[in-house]
């Protein structure tokens, strides 16, 4: 059986986004996508548009120090525009580790995501690992 396109497009995201590549990760959004982070931390809140999200991404990038990446458990779809990506997520920063699971909620208009939901298995637990905003 075939992966449905919505699967395949979020396969490629995170697959793209394991490696730092942002450019390929940038252009599977509409240029006005939202991405909904939880919490209170510095990479807290909502990002509009796709320069903004990529932003966000460079900073936890930089707050890691590139050492963090997602581990895809697993691609729901619902034929109408939805998946959801349910995934652990680990990283360092500093002398503090995070392994956590979460999922994304997408919604995907014309081959593209135009909306990312963030949640997260511990919201308080994710806002310690990245600090508060400034």
């Amino acid at each position: 059986m075939a992966e449905h396109p919505d699967s395949a497009l979020v396969r490629k995201g995170f697959e793209a986004w394991n490696r730092g590549d942002m450019e390929t990760v940038a252009s599977l959004m509409t240029a006005d996508c939202t991405h909904h982070a939880p919490g209170e931390s510095q990479v807290s809140g909502h990002f509009k548009g796709r320069d903004n999200i990529i932003g966000m991404y460079g900073q936890m990038f930089e707050l890691t120090g590139g050492k963090m990446r997602v581990e895809l458990d697993g691609i729901y779809v619902d034929g109408r525009g939805h998946a959801v990506a349910a995934n652990k997520f680990f990283a360092e920063r500093g002398d503090r580790g995070i392994e956590m699971k979460g999922a994304l909620v997408f919604t995907i208009v014309g081959g593209k995501i135009s909306d990312i939901d963030e949640c997260v298995e511990d919201i308080d637990q994710s806002d310690a690992f990245w600090g508060k905003a400034e």
